[in-house]
């Protein structure tokens, strides 16, 4: 069986880079859990940070250079992917989500996705919930209901310890994310999606339009009384 692609992106910009240690942590996780399971993975990460240019330029020429083009090939062809972003005024960052407004918008289908955050205080956690998880969503990705957020404080020595802390966190979210990506891959998952929009496709005939049986907006209106 051949191993699977995991790929992990940290959207950090500072070096060394909090957001990308939590990235790091998230996939050596991820591989215990699956290394326990006598399943083999391959992990690739992907800095954001040294492809902020290219990401700009492919943004206005519509044109990847070859470092950005192999790393969204390398998301699209991922088994399961750990986004990890850091927080700007309350939301994830700017080239974090400019990185994937560039990944084809079929690319992630059922892709099991392992969400993160940092940021200075645990005030911002809830971005995983009310901009990651939705931006994922939108995408068609499978994401994990368990993801990690970490404050600036969790990775001092007065770090909260309720549960085992940080790494009691992130050995959860890894162990879970191994467990949902046994035995079944996402591009299997991706395959069966893709099937299913051909039968689609086929039983409403070929060169149908995708808004063919859509009601025109003047029909809808045609009922109602001043």
């Amino acid at each position: 069986m051949e191993p699977l692609k995991l790929v992990a992106v940290s959207a950090g910009l500072g070096k060394p880079s909090s957001t990308r240690l939590l990235a790091d942590r998230l996939a050596e996780a991820s591989l215990r859990a699956l290394a326990a399971e006598d399943r083999k993975a391959e992990v690739e990460i992907v800095e954001l940070r040294e492809l902020a240019v290219d990401i700009a330029n492919h943004l206005v020429t519509g044109f990847p250079s070859a470092a950005l083009g192999a790393a969204l090939a390398a998301v699209s062809a991922a088994d399961g992917v750990i986004a990890v972003t850091p927080v700007f005024a309350g939301s994830y960052s700017g080239l974090f989500k400019s990185f994937f407004d560039l990944v084809d918008p079929d690319a992630l289908t059922g892709t099991p996705v392992l969400l993160a955050a940092t940021g200075g205080t645990a005030r911002h956690s809830l971005v995983v919930e009310h901009a990651m998880r939705p931006l994922f969503s939108y995408l068609h990705a499978l994401t994990l209901p368990t993801a990690v957020f970490a404050a600036t404080d969790d990775w001092g020595a007065g770090a909260d310890t309720h549960a085992g802390g940080l790494p009691a966190r992130i050995g959860r979210a890894g162990g879970e994310f191994g467990r949902l990506l046994q035995g079944r891959t996402a591009r299997d998952l991706n395959r069966g999606s893709e099937g299913q929009k051909s039968q689609t496709r086929n039983e409403s005939g070929e060169g149908g339009d995708e808004f063919d049986g859509v009601v025109p907006f003047e029909r809808l209106l045609a009922n109602v009384t001043q």
